[in-house]
């Protein structure tokens, strides 16, 4: 057998797999493998990628007799001449901007080359006045050909362009034109994004549907908000025979949030139920290398990799890598370390000694933090299989065992119950869970947790208070009928809390959630047995088959009837998530009683391309917490521009993702007003240019959202 590598050397052009059409085929090395013939030599056809580069093969053999390497021989890669194109990556409706196409000849001779854009129905294009579409071009030069776009759709469109380099008498630079034997002709695809104006807004309706051979429905009606922004409104129903099966189709998105802390690192490494066929899909987003930024030399973790070490942070780090590096490799040292540092902060009577902050604010209650911290360190070293009978995990037990009885935080009430589980404490589990039995919110087949009984509490708090439950439910030796029944009310009302893309509001939900779920499935899971879906309007039928084939097939259709009262009903033997997702936007928000922004745009107006442009805005923090959450500003910038983050003190982190800043404030706002600025450059020029939108929200309740726009007019 004979494998043959090829890996590119020295520069190369490469574009993203939707640039070209033509030419489709990338990648950064490729191989393929053979079986010798018995004459000893054989050849092979392979695709040459679409990229200008050399590529070096290499080649070995295997054999009984041993193995063979082959001398590296190269290939060059080579095209004649090739297309590019300029437009931006998003505009909003309304907007329109110049479509910039550039040819340029590799070739020794001169060409006379023809563009052409592709005809669609989602835009116009009106040429140029003074541009002509076919001209001379000579050795290595270039040729910038321009049309003014303007779209006709919302949504992702695609802008086909072709450059041909065709026959003629035409004598350029003192020569006829030539015509290469091969590679003429090049087209080039890219997408453009067309929003909706406003703020998007997002509503998702979820189930976890068990007929158990007979029929289970439910109903729904979709309905819209009077201000909603004509056109920008979207449904779509989508099964899949996998409680985490969302999740783990979704794993680059679960959050939809930005990352760059490190907590917000640790989301994925959570997420345990890994089914063999999604084991090298899920295992590439589990490295350790971003979260290596945050650690100190003491093995502890900070939030954002400076100032004090944070003792929840390292706990919360410890019992990721501890669980993740049954999939990767993660130095046994870099555990050790986090776990000696943690011992260290353990006093004389077994409690952990808090360093930082809480990451969310409304974990705070009546008892001291150190009793939470404690349960959660405890559980943590617990969950890494360290027996009940290590001194720092006895010593911590016994320093719980002493506070229980003045808990009245309901998040440490349900830590400490899932901790005591852990540690198989069956007295002590059970009077937590008597405890949280009377705290407990019940409506109608759900079943779920709050830190308190105000309706401003943290939705994301919710969500992990009620995973904590469902973990000590489940941690148990043996699993009654009325165990799992009690389970199934928590999962449902979990299940409806989950977002369009399988994760929660905010990264520890998200974490305990897809823990206590994985858990759940592991539980219940069932080899056999299949259900029919059916979602039904008035004028709107969609049919999904799940059975154990494709359990993990992400099955979606699009809601062409909304707004509609639609019926969900599932017949069979299997279990199913079902859930319905409704985007749309609305007119930019305003107003919050927690947050104020406000930001202002500085800038010479009257230029028409390349000019810069300073937004300066400032965030208050006014809620009733003596200092905030930490907080996110997302600034979508204004169409064609980029963001010069240089004049943003290095106190918050940035994260600048196409043509959106995302930046974390970590919990610094005491009722006093935060200033910086952001420095954009126009790269693209764009007409009718739209408001852009400043966003902040707190990232532990994302439903406290503030927002303010910003404009410039340009002619």
């Amino acid at each position: 057998m004979i494998p043959i590598l090829f890996n590119p050397k020295g520069k190369f052009r490469h574009y993203s797999s939707m640039d070209r059409t033509l030419l489709e085929v990338y990648t950064a090395s490729y191989y393929t493998m053979l079986h010798n013939r018995d004459s000893g030599s054989t050849q092979v056809p392979v695709t040459v990628p679409d990229t200008i580069t050399s590529w070096e093969t290499e080649a070995f053999c295997l054999s009984s007799e041993g193995l063979g390497l082959a001398p590296p021989a190269q290939l060059t890669v080579f095209q004649p001449f090739f297309l590019e194109l300029s437009l931006p990556y998003s505009i909003i409706r309304g907007e329109i901007f110049e479509l910039k196409a550039t040819v340029f000849n590799y070739l020794s001779k001169c060409i006379m080359v023809k563009v052409t854009p592709a005809p669609s129905s989602d835009y116009t294009l009106k040429a140029s006045a003074d541009d002509q579409y076919s001209s001379c071009l000579c050795a290595n030069g270039r040729k910038t050909f321009k049309w003014i776009l303007t779209p006709s759709v919302l949504g992702v469109m695609n802008i086909t362009v072709s450059a041909e380099a065709e026959a003629s008498q035409t004598v350029c630079d003192n020569e006829i034109v030539s015509v290469p034997e091969r590679g003429r002709i090049d087209t080039v695809t890219r997408s453009l994004l067309v929003q909706a104006e406003g703020t998007e807004k997002t509503k998702t309706y979820s189930w976890l549907l068990c007929p158990k051979g007979d029929t289970f429905s439910e109903e729904l009606d979709l309905t819209l908000p009077k201000d909603v922004i004509e056109g920008s409104a979207r449904s779509s129903v989508s099964v899949i025979g996998d409680i985490l099966g969302r999740a783990l189709t979704n794993l680059h998105g679960l959050l939809q949030m930005p990352y760059g802390c490190g907590e917000q690192n640790k989301a994925v490494r959570e997420t345990n139920h890994v089914k063999k066929i999604l084991r090298n899909e899920v295992t590439t987003y589990l490295t350790s290398e971003r979260q290596l930024n945050y650690r100190h030399n003491s093995g502890a973790y900070s939030t954002f990799g400076h100032g004090k070490e944070n003792t929840w942070l390292t706990a919360f780090v410890l019992r990721s890598f501890g669980k993740a590096q049954k999939y990767i490799f993660i130095d046994p040292q870099i555990i050790q370390t986090a776990k000696q540092w943690l011992i260290s902060r353990q006093d004389s009577g077994g409690c952990f000694i808090k360093q930082g902050r809480l990451f969310n604010n409304r974990m705070k209650g009546g008892v001291n933090d150190n009793v939470t911290m404690t349960a959660y360190i405890t559980a943590s070293m617990l969950e890494l299989e360290t027996p009940v009978t290590d001194p720092v995990v006895s010593k911590g037990l016994s320093c719980l065992r002493s506070v229980i009885e003045n808990v009245k935080n309901t998040y440490t009430t349900a830590l400490l119950a899932y901790t005591f589980s852990l540690a198989r404490d069956t007295d002590t589990r059970q009077q937590l869970f008597k405890k949280l039995e009377h705290v407990a919110i019940s409506e109608g087949s759900h079943l779920h947790w709050s830190q308190s009984a105000s309706a401003d509490d943290s939705e994301s708090l919710e969500v992990e208070i009620s995973s904590y439950v469902l973990l000590a439910v489940l941690t148990a030796d043996s699993l009654t009928t009325a165990d799992l029944g009690f389970a199934n009310r928590i999962v449902s009302w979990l299940m409806k809390q989950q977002n369009a893309y399988g994760g929660f509001s905010s990264t520890q939900d998200t974490v305990v959630a897809l823990q206590a779920l994985s858990l759940y499935a592991t539980k219940v899971f069932s080899s056999d047995g299949s259900s029919t879906v059916t979602v039904q309007s008035a004028a709107d039928t969609h049919h999904f088959d799940v059975n154990q084939d494709n359990k993990l097939l992400y099955q979606e259709k699009q809601l062409q009837n909304v707004p509609a009262k639609y019926s969900i009903e599932v017949k069979g033997s299997t279990c199913v998530s079902v859930q319905v997702a409704q985007f749309y936007n609305i007119p930019t928000p305003t107003e919050d009683k927690t947050l104020r922004i406000d930001a202002k745009l500085e800038g010479d107006c009257k230029k028409t391309f390349g000019q810069y442009l300073l937004l300066n805005f400032t965030v208050n923090y006014n809620g009733p917490q003596e200092r905030s959450n930490m907080v996110i500003v997302d600034i979508k910038l204004l169409s064609g521009f980029t963001a010069d983050t240089s004049l943003v003190c290095l106190t918050v982190k940035l994260l600048i993702i196409r043509f959106t800043v995302l930046i974390h404030c970590e919990s610094k706002m005491e009722y006093v007003v935060w200033l910086t600025s952001i420095q954009m450059k126009q790269v693209l020029p764009v007409k009718n240019l739209r408001p852009a939108v400043v966003k902040v929200y707190d990232y532990y309740q994302t439903s406290k959202i503030l927002c303010a726009i910003f404009s410039i007019f340009i002619m």
